[in-house]
C-alpha cells in the first residue's frame, strides 16, 4: 500500500479547521490544520507538506502572502486556494500566481477531490 499524501489546510474559520481535515482523511490523505500562515510556517509539518489548502482571506498573513513566502523560501508546495469571496478575477491572478485551484467556499467534497487529483497526477 502507498502511503498517504500529506495535506495541510491552513484555515482561520474553526469550522473548515473541524471539518476539512476529517474528509481528507476519508478520501485518503494525511493531514493536518493550522489556523494561521505563521502557525504553519513554524510548525515541522510544514517541510512535509506535499499540497496546502489554504484560505485566502485571514488575519496577519494572507494567503496570498503564504504564498509569496513559500516562493521566497524555495518552497514549491502546491497550493489549492479556498475562499469565501467569489472574485473571478482574483481567482485568475492566483492561478496565473502558480496556485493549482482555487475553490469558492462551500464547494463540493468532489471539486476539492478533482483540485487534488490534479496536484497529486
Amino acid at each position: 500500500m502507498s502511503e498517504a499524501r500529506r495535506v495541510s489546510v491552513v484555515d482561520d474559520d474553526e469550522s473548515v479547521r473541524e471539518a476539512l481535515p476529517d474528509l481528507l482523511r476519508v478520501l485518503g490523505f494525511e493531514t493536518r490544520a493550522f489556523c494561521s500562515a505563521a502557525e504553519f510556517l513554524q510548525s515541522n509539518w510544514m517541510p512535509r507538506t506535499e499540497c496546502l489548502v489554504l484560505d485566502i482571506a485571514m488575519p496577519g498573513m494572507s494567503g496570498p502572502d503564504l504564498q509569496v513566502e513559500l516562493k521566497r523560501r524555495g518552497l514549491r508546495i502546491p497550493i489549492v486556494f479556498i475562499t469565501a469571496h467569489k472574485n473571478e478575477s482574483e481567482r485568475l491572478l492566483l492561478i496565473q500566481g502558480g496556485a493549482s485551484a482555487c475553490l469558492f467556499k462551500p464547494f463540493s467534497d468532489v471539486a476539492l477531490l478533482e483540485a487534488l487529483e490534479g496536484v497529486f497526477s
